[in-house]
């Protein structure tokens, strides 16, 4: 399983309120006709991202910011969400969210362990992001990060291609699990836990 990512913030941060139902009614047209092979879609209000906004991280956290989840069965989904998010049935909800679009950046992962609903829609008010240092092993690395978590309820996803900066590493749970911890990664990797809260799910 992929899900696409969408990281975004308002162009007026004052029309907040309106570009949260513009984002609201555009998940909801997406939930009524589904893109095959998209099975769910989420979005979150949350502060911003440290590895995308500029300044300092204590102004990144104070920013906020919008996340989209789609969950896709595969590669060629994401061909097909590409199409039907401006096609027929949808494009006016998307344009009225486009509207209210400043800024923004996108990424690709896939599952590697736990169950993405559960964890993605509802239950996950928490994403650690892990990295790496350039260069430093990675493969099987992903079952650590993994340890203590409870697949019911939690979900270990990790970047597909390279479509920006967001790190390689995304866990999303309820509290952060064992595997994430500063005492459990290996040396010179990095975890930054951000609360998130779910404005629509489904």
């Amino acid at each position: 399983m992929l899900a696409y990512i969408f990281w975004h913030s308002p162009r007026e941060p004052r029309a907040s309120e309106e570009y949260e139902q513009a984002l609201i009614a555009f998940h909801r047209s997406l939930a009524r006709s589904a893109p095959v092979g998209m099975s769910a879609s989420a979005v979150f209000r949350g502060g911003a991202l440290p590895w995308l906004a500029p300044g300092t991280r204590e102004q990144a956290r104070a920013a906020a910011s919008y996340e989209d989840w789609y969950l896709l069965e595969d590669f060629a989904a994401l061909g097909v969400l590409n199409e039907a998010a401006v096609g027929r049935g949808h494009v006016t909800r998307h344009d009225a969210a486009a509207r209210g679009y400043g800024t923004g950046a996108g990424a690709l992962y896939g599952l590697i362990e736990g169950e993405p609903c559960a964890a993605s829609f509802g239950e996950a008010t928490l994403a650690v992001w892990v990295t790496r240092p350039p260069g430093s092993p990675g493969r099987g690395l992903g079952e650590l990060l993994g340890d203590g978590m409870q697949p019911a309820h939690a979900s270990l996803w990790r970047r597909h291609l390279v479509l920006g900066p967001a790190p390689e590493f995304c866990m999303l749970a309820g509290e952060s699990p064992q595997g994430v911890s500063p005492a459990r990664l290996p040396e010179g990797w990095e975890a930054t836990a951000l609360a998130r809260e779910v404005l629509w799910s489904g």
